[in-house]
């Protein structure tokens, strides 16, 4: 049906406005909401607003479907200043909205908190802070340690010293913090594709522009917008004059989310290709990124917890292909009578790093001509073979998948798994039940209808002269 819809900047623009306008005004009372304004998923108002959410998703979803046919057209292709604006554009509605799709951002407020208040975040979660920070932090995470690195936890200390924990003033300052990373997202983009000799319009288009960015990163405010952010400015500044810069800014983005750090070994491959000998470009990496490492944890105050708290994400509560397995052969076993049932979800684990690290090898070896390019897909693999998933991470290898695609199937492909990633997640953050799914199917489906009514209504004129 989109194939056929007549597409134009400014359609697409008003679209996406509107559905993420309805996605803000959805999530009002379906959305990640402060406890004291939680409303039961069976009132009126949650019902209703979780209609609003998911018909808010699908109409974005079409919108950027149609900005793609747009990109990919040589007649009215848009240039990236105005694909920068439709961001912007698209942007507005969510920045004052409810945090969507994720309770993350109060566990980062709490940690911030306990930050400023010197208190181990690697031994301990947000319940021994206590108050009303930690009450709004998901129960599986409140004695939870932090497995965050000490940049992004000088960050969330910072807002929560300046935002005296007051809650409002604490969300739209990590919002704002996220912002700040998909607008470094953003600028680095056609760069990154230039370096890469792809096309900088598609890249922005699937790298930024993308329904998950504005899902995840600005209405859920995570801060794998930083880490990306930095993780790109990195390699800018590597594939330009500026390796020990670039080491220092991918160094940091790792002190944000761990998985930055295998940017490292990207700009290690630009050092050997660029004519360093491979033990000269290993040193130069490694040393910059030491000094930094040791810089940033010595000014944040946290010390070095974050190393061993590493294995946080590692939790039966989360969701993983591994864990999957894992779950499903302890079953199998149990009904065997065997005493190694409790290995197999550790097992299974153990058995998604070893393939993550072979694939991972394998990539390099194939496309050491293309660094940027093989790390957008290591990095999806670290993603999929984790011990824990999460819509926002498929984001890591998108990103730079984005910048280096190497053909349009590719691209093709990657926005087809956002589509489904984009409509996997309830706006509260929590598991679905039964009627809250028929809610969000009933919303997406008046979605599509409303889309077919407007093409049909846009049709017919042209149809009646026609005859």
């Amino acid at each position: 049906m989109l194939a056929k819809v007549p597409v134009d900047l400014r359609r697409c623009q008003i679209l996406g406005l509107v559905g993420t306008a309805f996605l803000a005004a959805g999530g009002e009372t379906s959305g990640a909401l402060p406890v004291r304004e939680l409303l039961t998923p069976a009132s009126p108002q949650a019902a209703l607003g979780l209609v609003g959410a998911y018909f808010g998703v699908v109409l974005l979803i079409a919108a950027w479907l149609l900005l793609g046919r747009l990109v990919r057209s040589p007649e009215k292709r848009p240039s990236t200043r105005e694909l920068m604006a439709v961001l912007v554009i698209w942007s507005l509605p969510l920045l004052l909205a409810p945090p969507l799709f994720s309770r993350d951002v109060y566990s980062y407020l709490a940690q911030g908190a306990m930050a400023d208040a010197h208190m181990d975040v690697y031994s301990h979660g947000p319940a021994l802070l206590g108050g009303p920070l930690a009450d709004e932090v998901a129960p599986m995470w409140r004695n939870t340690a932090a497995p965050y690195g000490p940049v992004f936890l000088g960050v969330a200390s910072a807002l929560a010293k300046a935002s005296h924990g007051e809650l409002p003033a604490g969300l739209l300052g990590m919002r704002l913090v996220a912002l700040l990373g998909v607008a470094l997202m953003a600028a680095v983009l056609p760069r990154l594709a230039r370096h890469s000799g792809a096309d900088p319009a598609a890249a922005l288009w699937l790298g930024a522009l993308n329904p998950l960015v504005l899902l995840h990163l600005v209405a859920g405010a995570h801060n794998d917008a930083v880490m990306l952010g930095l993780l790109g400015l990195g390699l800018v500044a590597a594939l330009g004059r500026w390796p020990i810069l670039g080491v220092v800014l991918v160094t940091l983005a790792a002190l944000v989310k761990a998985p930055a750090a295998l940017g490292l070994a990207a700009i290690v491959v630009l050092r050997i290709r660029a004519g360093d000998h491979p033990a000269r470009a290993v040193l130069t990496a490694v040393v910059p990124a030491a000094t930094t490492t040791v810089a940033a944890t010595t000014v944040a105050g946290t010390g070095y917890g974050w190393i061993g708290a590493l294995n946080t994400p590692v939790s039966s509560g989360n969701w993983a292909l591994t864990s999957l397995l894992g779950h499903a052969t302890g079953a199998l076993l149990e009904r065997l009578g065997s005493d190694l049932a409790p290995l197999a979800v550790p097992a299974w684990h153990a058995l998604g790093v070893v393939i993550a690290v072979a694939v991972i090898g394998r990539i390099w070896l194939r496309l050491r001509p293309r660094p940027v390019y093989a790390l957008g897909l290591s990095l999806a693999t670290v993603a999929a073979l984790g011990p824990a998933i999460r819509p926002w991470y498929a984001l890591w290898g998108l990103f730079l998948i984005a910048a280096a695609a190497p053909s349009a199937s590719v691209r093709h492909r990657v926005a087809a798994v956002t589509g489904v990633l984009a409509l996997a997640t309830l706006p509260n953050g929590g598991p679905a039940d039964a009627g809250q799914l028929v809610l969000a199917v009933s919303g997406g489906v008046l979605a599509l209808v409303v889309l077919v009514q407007a093409h049909q209504t846009a049709q017919a004129p042209v149809t009646g002269r026609t005859a």
